[in-house]
């Protein structure tokens, strides 16, 4: 098992290292840094970023408007999910508001909340939309997974609530519900800096891409799309760390 996972790790540096030598490959043969910096230069970008004093407000910013778009993303769907997972009528009713919101583009979300919200909540409304839908689906999937037969039993034998939920029902959902947090943390941090972009408050990752953009600072914008992977990977090992714990608990 142990050499499996060093196998794993190694082919992971080895396609990191395939697509730095492809970039560098690509930045040759352009042969100008305003079109494709090479890795090189976006290094250095990379560290001026981190130097910068303003460097922490804006992911700041942008960490805070993803954390409370999830937390009303997920408190909301933790709430529907539940009941549209035990109650079939309730399945059938927000199952089309589910669909919609998946389905509409981002990019219409963002555009109508730049007419109802100030600059600073756009990407929180965004992050809530693009957030909601993931987790939702995944715990009414947890719910509906949930072995009928332990219900009856429980029933039977008159097992109290507090222990059919602990005992039967979080078991069952929480792979879902880490599996629905993952995807729309994953998901939701490209709409929040997508939000940023357009609405453009005075901190954000996506204020500061856009800026550089327009002055053709390409070497930035790569960098802060670069940091902007390193914030979403970190998230992604975060709650994979926590599910590993419940896992155990499990």
């Amino acid at each position: 098992m142990k050499t499996f996972i060093t196998k794993n790790k190694s082919i992971t540096v080895l396609s990191v290292l395939f697509l730095i030598g492809f970039w560098k490959a690509g930045s040759m043969i352009v042969a100008s840094e305003l079109i494709l910096p090479s890795p090189e230069q976006t290094a250095i970008a990379v560290g001026k970023l981190f130097v910068d004093e303003e460097f922490i407000s804006i992911i700041g910013a942008t960490i805070l408007r993803g954390l409370i778009g999830f937390f009303i993303s997920f408190m909301l769907a933790l709430i529907l999910g539940i009941a549209a997972g035990i109650n079939e009528s309730f399945y059938a009713f927000l199952q089309p508001i589910l669909v919609t919101i998946r389905s509409t583009p981002v990019i219409s979300f963002i555009l109508l909340a730049l007419i109802w919200f100030d600059v600073n909540q756009v990407p929180v409304f965004i992050a809530l939309l693009t957030m909601f839908p993931f987790i939702c689906t995944n715990i009414i999937d947890g719910i509906r997974n949930v072995n009928p037969k332990l219900l009856v039993l429980a029933k039977v034998y008159r097992v109290k609530t507090k222990h059919i939920i602990k005992d039967i029902y979080l078991p069952a959902i929480s792979p879902f519900i880490f599996s629905g947090i993952s995807s729309a943390m994953g998901f939701g941090w490209r709409a929040i800096i997508i939000g940023e972009v357009l609405s453009q408050p005075r901190y954000g990752i996506g204020t500061f891409m856009q800026n550089a953009q327009t002055y053709l600072l390409v070497d930035k914008v790569i960098a802060w799309t670069l940091i902007a992977i390193m914030l979403s990977y970190f998230f992604d090992h975060l709650i994979r760390s926590v599910e590993k714990k419940i896992v155990v608990w499990r």
